[in-house]
């Protein structure tokens, strides 16, 4: 899942309409440099030596910068400032005034902070070096490390408290220029004037807010969490997206941020803790203050490397024996290799409970997104937990915990104003708390409407027009060889039809062979739920006449992308196919899902796709018709959906998905002349490792029984485009491979850019790099294989007469790639090598091939 693409159709789709339109030719902010420009150097005074990350701000503003490595730095002066505020963590922060003239080049000289303790060394410059060894802030680390267990909330053995939490995301460093806009003045009503953005005051427009009110109950052993909606509310946009799927996303996005775990996932990426088990090897850390009264010591930390996922910030330990964290303020730094992210905050307070231990009383984060991750207009994400009436060794009855872990209590939605009030555990500000009905009055607009209608059928695919969408857009025009120029146009009905019957098809006609493709189906929702919603139960009828390439599977996705057109070497084997399809599907709460199904296919061979047995080449059969019964079983503990408008998307995770799927041929049912069983499997997991990246890999394995012609076999899924397909073999040809029993794996690791953020001149691209490994194992029985068999079907040969389809010997077929992405923060370009197989006609050994994937 990427983070564009939700917050495009979702949280962006609502910010949108209007407001960047209206901004396009603000220029940014509307102010101009100047040719004013501050340059200078920071050195420490004692040692002279140049400081490399001292931070570097005009007074008074967001606009600053850090030193290099040879503590330097410039900055433009835009509008008048008169001051520069400097500050680095172990020094003593100074405000420096700058001259009235056009330029300026000014040395700084900063000053140990005297309140450290004399033994830390915290000279960070170009030439002194930073130990770990004989530190007090390290070993004073250790300790809180080594205490971890016993500090965190999951030691008790049984555990309740509620939960406020707020979410509100709003658009923010919006240009004077495109606030005194004229287009604008209809919107002012929703300004906030009183939001802190990096603890500056500045002009926000809220345009999403959802409260919610937990009861949580957890036990250790065996361990089981429990979380009970009490209390709902939320600015509803659910006649343009899903709010639910949009709240759950948020959410992921903003998780519980636990100081005490190794990895903290955040912003939809794993960071590592700076109190991990092996976080010193990572981090420096400097005793920078000791708050006496408070019995507290404060320990300031900043990554070894500034281009890794990792915090910085400031950690306040407790001086009673328990080193236990009583609060943290932490960022990111701006060299980190994420896109789209100014900047990003987390803040935590954590109060002592009767039980004598200190539990999370208060959690703030705030992000702040924006295409351009410098200037111009940007999105602000905010998410407040309250925390309180903790309650340890409160043991519920046995039947209690075998509820369900996320439940919700009836009315949850229906809370007054007043019960809002008192169980916030804060006050909304006067903005804030007239969120909900300035929304509820911008979406009876008339401007904003069609804004965005035109937004969510641009980002969506579809054009809603309310009992009726129209699209999928990507689809209206394609080409291949069997067609040519195909053109195409669909629909399908919304809940405002009808809640309990869908109905689904298109048209398209190729101009080159001059036919007319279509599908059509019914589908009826036993849960008056949309197809694309979860969970399901639903009963569907089809019907689809139109091309395929075996193996690739078009019918299945019922759409063709134009990037997808653009192919490497000729695509000749086609079929064109009739498919009447009845099926059952099921999806349960807890992400089991199962389906059953009879299918009647009907499978005509094209270009130079031919049917014809060994042992009768002369009289080629025109069809091959088969009847089958399907079925499918999959599930997905713990799995996370994001539900919008037009489709649905899984939210990676570390949980396993595990599938099993089949079709069963019956013999002389509908003229089928086959009996046999195809069975498919696979299990695919994420795993997460922390600073380096994450790999996904998928184990597949499948069979078929009986004797069948090559159609019905397994036809290994090919990809003869230059565009990468994460499950699909790039460098094999379509056709190329057949079996009836083979067993894989498909790897793929991101390193986030771990190594090539330490690649000097390569650091500030935010490159990210790739590796990929795929591996398949197969075989085909005599029974099945024309070379011993001439009774089935000869395999495909080229026009010229050589062979285009092969089984799969006691050699796998081997490819693995290595990529570099986030090019220009969409670009993935990898390049991939083929081991085996190389003497077959039409392959090469290697190739290169491309995707496009924004992400954070």
């Amino acid at each position: 899942m990427n983070i564009l693409k939700y917050l495009l159709y979702n949280s962006l789709l609502i910010l949108i309409p209007n407001f960047v339109f209206a901004q396009q030719d603000s220029s940014a902010r509307s102010e101009i440099i100047e040719g004013k420009v501050v340059n200078g150097t920071i050195i420490d005074k004692d040692t002279q030596e140049p400081l490399s990350g001292v931070s570097v701000f005009f007074t008074g503003t967001q606009t600053g910068t850090k030193t290099d490595n040879d503590g330097k730095f410039s900055l433009g002066k835009k509008g008048k400032h008169s001051a520069l505020t400097i500050s680095y963590v172990g020094y003593t922060p100074l405000k420096h005034d700058l001259n009235s003239g056009k330029s300026a080049e000014i040395i700084v000289l900063m000053e140990n902070n005297n309140n450290q303790l004399q033994e830390v060394s915290i000279s960070s410059g170009k030439k002194s070096k930073y130990r770990n060894k004989g530190n007090p802030a390290v070993e004073l680390i250790q300790k809180v490390i080594d205490h971890k267990r016993t500090n965190r909330l999951q030691n008790s053995e049984y555990l309740q408290y509620d939960q406020y939490e707020r979410i509100q995301f709003s658009l923010t460093e919006m240009s004077d220029k495109f606030l005194h806009k004229k287009t604008f003045d209809k919107y002012r009503f929703l300004l906030d004037t009183s939001s802190l953005v990096n603890n500056e005051k500045q002009t926000t427009l809220p345009m999403y807010m959802s409260e919610k009110i937990y009861e949580r109950y957890f036990r250790k052993s065996p361990e089981k969490e429990i979380k009970i909606l009490k209390a709902h509310k939320e600015v509803d946009f659910s006649a343009y997206i899903d709010s639910a799927g949009l709240d759950m996303y948020l959410n992921r996005l903003y998780e519980n941020f636990d100081i005490y775990q190794n990895d903290i996932f955040f912003l939809k990426n794993e960071f590592l803790s700076p109190i991990a088990d092996h976080s010193p090897a990572f981090y420096k850390y400097f005793i920078t203050d000791t708050l006496t009264e408070k019995k507290l010591i404060e320990i300031s930390f900043m990554p070894r490397n500034a281009g890794d996922r990792l915090f910085e910030g400031k950690l306040y330990v407790t001086m009673d024996g328990k080193y236990a964290v009583n609060s943290f303020d932490l960022g990111i730094n701006k060299g980190i290799n994420l896109n789209f992210i100014r900047s990003a905050r987390v803040h935590q307070e954590f109060r002592s409970a009767d039980d004598g231990k200190l539990y999370l009383y208060k959690s703030y984060t705030q992000s702040n997104f924006g295409i351009n991750e410098k200037k111009g207009m940007s999105i602000l994400g905010e998410r407040t937990v309250n925390y309180s009436n903790y309650k340890s060794g409160v043991v519920m009855p046995e039947v209690f915990y075998r509820g369900a872990d996320d439940q919700i209590y009836a009315g949850t939605h229906q809370k007054d104003i007043g019960f809002w009030a008192k169980k916030r555990g804060d006050t909304l500000s006067l903005s804030k708390s007239k969120i909900y009905a300035n929304i509820d009055s911008l979406k009876k607009m008339p401007s904003f409407k069609r804004s965005m209608w035109i937004t969510s059928t641009v980002v969506g695919g579809y054009g809603d027009l309310g009992p009726v969408q129209i699209g999928p857009i990507e689809s209206i025009i394609s080409s291949n060889r069997v067609e040519g120029l195909r053109l195409r146009i669909g629909g399908r009905t919304t809940p405002l039809f009808n809640k309990s019957i869908y109905l689904e098809g298109y048209a398209a006609y190729g101009f080159k062979d001059e036919q007319l493709k279509y599908y059509m189906s019914g589908m009826y929702s036993f849960n008056k739920t949309a197809p694309y919603k979860f969970p399901n139960n639903f009963v569907r009828a089809s019907y689809q006449y139109d091309t395929d390439i075996p193996g690739k599977n078009f019918l299945i996705e019922k759409n063709q992308n134009p990037l997808a057109s653009i192919s490497r070497g000729p695509r000749n084997l086609w079929l064109y196919n009739r498919i009447a399809k009845l099926e059952y599907t099921r999806e349960l709460e807890n992400h089991f899902t199962y389906n059953f199904g009879i299918r009647n296919l009907v499978q005509r061979p094209a270009a130079l796709l031919t049917f014809q047995t060994v042992a009768n080449p002369d009289n080629p059969i025109s069809k091959l018709s088969t009847t089958e019964l399907t079925f499918m079983f999959r599930f997905a503990p713990h799995e996370k959906i994001f539900q919008g408008p037009v489709n649905r998307r899984i939210i990676k995770s570390k949980h396993p998905i595990f599938t099993l799927s089949g079709n069963y041929g019956m013999k002389g049912i509908m003229n089928n002349p086959y009996n046999y069983l195809n069975i498919n499997t696979s299990i695919a997991k994420r795993f997460y490792l922390s600073q380096a990246g994450f790999t996904d890999v998928t184990l597949n394995g499948g069979t078929v029984l009986g004797r069948v012609p090559f159609p019905l076999l397994t036809i290994l899924p090919a990809n003869q485009t230059y565009l990468y397909e994460k499950e699909s073999y790039n460098m094999m040809n379509f056709m190329e491979f057949v079996s009836d029993k083979y067993v894989g794996i498909n790897m793929t690791h991101s390193f986030n850019g771990f190594l090539l953020n330490k690649v000097p001149l390569l650091q500030d691209l935010k490159l990210r790099e790739y590796l990929s490994f795929k591996i398949i194992y197969g075989g085909l029985r005599n029974e099945n294989n024309p070379a011993t068999n001439p009774d089935t079907y000869k395999f495909p040969v080229h026009s010229s007469g050589r062979a285009t389809t092969y089984a799969l010997s006691n050699t796998p077929y081997i490819e693995a790639g290595i990529g570099i992405g986030n090019i220009f923060k969409v670009l993935r370009v990898t390049a991939i090598k083929r081991f085996t197989y190389l003497d077959h006609p039409g392959v090469g050994s290697i190739g290169l091939r491309f995707s496009f994937n924004p992400d954070l």
